[in-house]
């Protein structure tokens, strides 16, 4: 599936910064989707674009404005007001609006983070 143009800015941008923090994770696309997810040990985190609904569309639905990404171990990170786990008990999610520049410096923290938690998974199975 093609992303229209404004989402494919952020989406790139997002995917380059995931690749260089997280250089052992494998970049995938889950469900037949054009989400690209990655993981090393585990699912680690994913970018979902808005043009790709998760749910049924509701009207004036803001979320159309922002690209999410994904923490799939959310509920390890330390707390931070910008990971919502909005119900979930262990993914937590990133909402980024379209057309605003991405504060790289917070973004980078969470997938380090995320990457150390990763790490950890794989450090329990070679016991």
């Amino acid at each position: 599936m093609r992303l229209p143009k404004r989402e494919q800015v952020l989406v790139k941008q997002l995917r380059e910064i995931i690749l260089e923090c997280l250089p052992k994770a494998e970049e995938k696309s889950y469900y037949g989707l054009s989400v690209p997810f990655y993981r090393h040990h585990r699912l680690i985190c994913f970018i979902w674009p808005p043009s790709i609904r998760m749910g049924p569309k509701k009207k004036n639905d803001e979320r159309d404005n922002f690209v999410v990404l994904g923490f799939n171990q959310g509920n390890k990170m330390a707390k931070n007001p910008l990971l919502l786990a909005e119900g979930r008990k262990q993914v937590y999610c990133m909402y980024i609006k379209l057309n605003d520049k991405v504060d790289e410096q917070q973004v980078r923290a969470l997938l380090y983070e995320a990457g150390m938690i990763d790490e950890e998974f794989g450090r329990k199975r070679k016991r």
